[in-house]
């Protein structure tokens, strides 16, 4: 008697943006894949297909990812936002807004990944998460100065055949920027909220 072929199909549950999808996929199809074939999430973009240039970046439990070589079986349970769920209602993320105001684009085929990746280098940078250009490693030194030497390196994952570098750097440094200022105001909140209670 002839074993029963292996099924190459299973039901995944994708949590997207904060909604959760369950489909019948391939176990070989990609997230990306996924993603805009399933789930019509066009913004997640298909460059080089190898895990090289970017444009396919997405996040996976606030960490980049490239979409094209996550399997979407293993994506089961975790947390995925594409460029599609950064904003919040018609208010685009700050990282969004820089581009768009910094022209950090050209052609705007890498840019959803450009976005998705130059979110999560924010949040490495403020974490102090060293580089390979940081000088001090040491966790005690602190996130180091952004600077566009460190922006560069930290985006170097992510490809842009326009060759719109620069603006792409000052978008994120403005990005940064503003981040930084809201945990200030936060924590200065929280200061402030402290003495009350402690009054």
């Amino acid at each position: 008697m002839a074993p029963t072929p292996l099924s190459t199909h299973s039901a995944v549950t994708l949590n997207v943006n904060g909604e959760k999808h369950t489909l019948t996929v391939d176990h070989r199809a990609t997230l990306l894949d996924a993603l805009r074939e399933r789930l019509d999430l066009t913004g997640t973009k298909k460059g080089c297909d190898q895990g090289q240039c970017g444009a396919c970046t997405v996040l996976l439990d606030d960490r980049r990812a490239v979409a094209c070589l996550q399997l979407a079986v293993a994506a089961e349970g975790r947390e995925i936002v594409t460029v599609e769920g950064l904003a919040e209602g018609e208010q685009l993320h700050p990282v969004q807004q820089a581009f768009l105001d910094l022209d950090g684009y050209q052609c705007g085929y890498c840019t959803p990944g450009q976005i998705c990746s130059a979110v999560a280098v924010i949040e490495e940078h403020a974490a102090g998460w060293p580089s390979a250009v940081t000088d001090d490693v040491r966790p005690e030194a602190g996130p180091p100065p952004l600077t566009a030497e460190e922006i560069r390196e930290r985006m170097s994952g992510n490809l842009c055949r326009c060759g719109a570098y620069v603006s792409i750097v000052q978008a994120v440094e403005r990005a940064a920027g503003i981040r930084a200022q809201a945990a200030r105001t936060a924590e200065g909140a929280q200061t402030a909220k402290g003495r009350g209670a402690a009054a």
